[in-house]
């Protein structure tokens, strides 16, 4: 039998933590079955990945392009989560002047395929010029990219005729080039912030365009998701880009990632607090890299958690921006009150190795479809509070297929109470009324952790890349 070409793909991911990791472990299952990766991105982001493994050390290799500075930008500022949410735009615009760097690189390696995020819109017209194949590799849900539309939707904006949205509202209504059953649209205070601030994006196109542009000028589209899951919603979107819209299944973590923390001082404290605890009884809550809460939602989630009577693991981080760290602004007198029952964590946490604990009963979440992987991977059941980006619309699809529920909320300003908190991580985890969330999300563990049934997904894409070469 003829040996299948070994292929050189060069990787290029959005500058965010939740974009990195899943182009990494792509990275890796490509460069295991034979193909050579070249990973770009800046130094810091590079350095923040996991070791390579040796077997593989001599088929990924990493390239470092400096970040260039401009206005608006911290200076160390190399990833999303090292800025506010209104500093996106000239990270964005950082990430487009980094288009000679790639050109060259391009130019003298010659690859035969690029794979890339939805941010650098240039790239496919530059990879084009120079013969290369392109992929854009979508880290969203297929009912996300359904949501968004065509790609003369995105770039027409409000020029598209009946397919028009250019308000904040025009976002809170399920789409009609959907042609089934579904409530999968943004609530208004999920979209406000994304419409009122373009008047101060000077920089570059919006991310609509951003999108549009690449999934136009791209050879195929590849969708971290399945068909299995969401088979509606990829037949969609078939129709809607008009290209090859390719599966690769949720990529789920290789358990050698946390393997470098296995004796780490923090994480023996959190494993041994986790083994003293029952059986599905902690609640595990973390709001991912990008997500900083204000003051006085962190003290009603706080309270929440307080008035749940359930022990739980909270995972909080520093806010850039500002001096202090989310465990200083909790609320007076609240670390006492819940000693012994709730662990406090500052910092980068091993996720998997925590949601992989038997003890964990739930997983309050932000809904970043990485952490949502992670967690139906090891069948955890979802207690859901979006912020941004995708992560309403995955809220809605995860409520959809009934494994978890979202923190009510007010529709107008996003927001909740303590109550609301408390009630929603009781039933999700311990009432009755539950049972039938936390049975669905257990049931997923069949899509999302089976490593066999995953891979079959990346072996399909990796010959689909090949054939398109020959």
């Amino acid at each position: 039998m003829e040996k299948s070409k070994s292929l050189h793909i060069v990787m290029f991911p959005w500058l965010a933590m939740g974009h990195f990791i899943p182009f990494f472990r792509l990275s890796k299952l490509l460069a295991l079955k034979g193909h050579k990766i070249s990973f770009i991105s800046t130094p810091r982001n590079l350095s923040k990945l996991p070791k390579i493994p040796p077997n593989l050390s001599s088929q990924i290799t990493l390239i470092s392009f400096s970040l260039p500075t401009v206005p608006n930008l911290p200076s160390l500022a190399e990833s999303s989560m090292d800025i506010t949410h209104n500093q996106q735009q000239p990270l964005k615009h950082a990430l487009d002047l980094l288009q000679p760097q790639l050109a060259s690189f391009l130019q003298s390696s010659k690859p035969d395929w690029i794979i890339y995020d939805y941010a650098s819109h240039w790239l496919p017209s530059v990879a084009a010029q120079l013969g290369i194949s392109r992929a854009f590799f979508a880290v969203f849900t297929a009912a996300c990219l359904s949501f968004m539309g065509s790609p003369s939707t995105l770039i027409g904006g409000g020029d598209d005729g009946d397919n028009a949205r250019s308000t904040a509202e025009d976002f809170t209504k399920i789409p009609n080039w959907v042609p089934f059953e579904s409530n999968l649209a943004y609530r208004l205070h999920e979209i406000t912030k994304y419409i009122e601030r373009t008047d101060e994006d000077n920089f570059g196109p919006p991310d609509t365009v951003r999108f549009g542009v690449t999934i136009q000028q791209s050879d195929v589209v590849i969708v971290r998701s399945s068909t299995e899951f969401e088979p509606d919603w990829f037949n969609l979107l078939g129709e809607l880009y008009e290209k090859p819209v390719i599966p690769v299944g949720f990529l789920p973590p290789m358990l050698e990632e946390s393997d470098e923390i296995q004796d780490d001082e923090k994480w023996v404290a959190v494993k041994t607090w986790l083994n003293k605890q029952r059986v599905n009884s902690v609640v595990y809550v973390a709001m991912g890299t990008e997500v900083h809460l204000s003051k006085e939602e962190l003290s009603e989630l706080a309270i929440g958690l307080e008035k749940s009577g359930l022990p739980f693991i909270w995972v909080l981080k520093n806010s850039p921006g500002t001096g202090e760290s989310e465990l200083e602004m909790l609320p007076n007198g609240f670390k006492e009150r819940v000693k012994g029952r709730g662990f406090l964590y500052l910092g980068w946490v091993p996720q998997v190795k925590i949601l992989s604990q038997e003890s964990i009963g739930g997983f309050l979440t932000h809904c970043g479809w990485n952490s949502v992987i992670e967690a139906l991977g090891l069948g955890r059941v979802l207690i859901m509070l979006p912020m941004l980006n995708d992560q309403g619309l995955n809220a809605r699809l995860l409520n959809e297929k009934k494994v978890g529920l979202e923190i009510p909320r007010n529709e107008l300003d996003g927001w909740f109470t303590s109550e609301a908190v408390a009630e929603s991580v009781r039933l999700a985890v311990v009432e009755e009324s539950g049972k039938v969330l936390r049975d669905t999300a257990k049931a997923m563990e069949g899509y999302f952790g089976d490593f066999g049934k995953n891979d079959g997904y990346v072996d399909k894409f990796v010959s689909q890349l090949v054939d398109y070469r020959k």
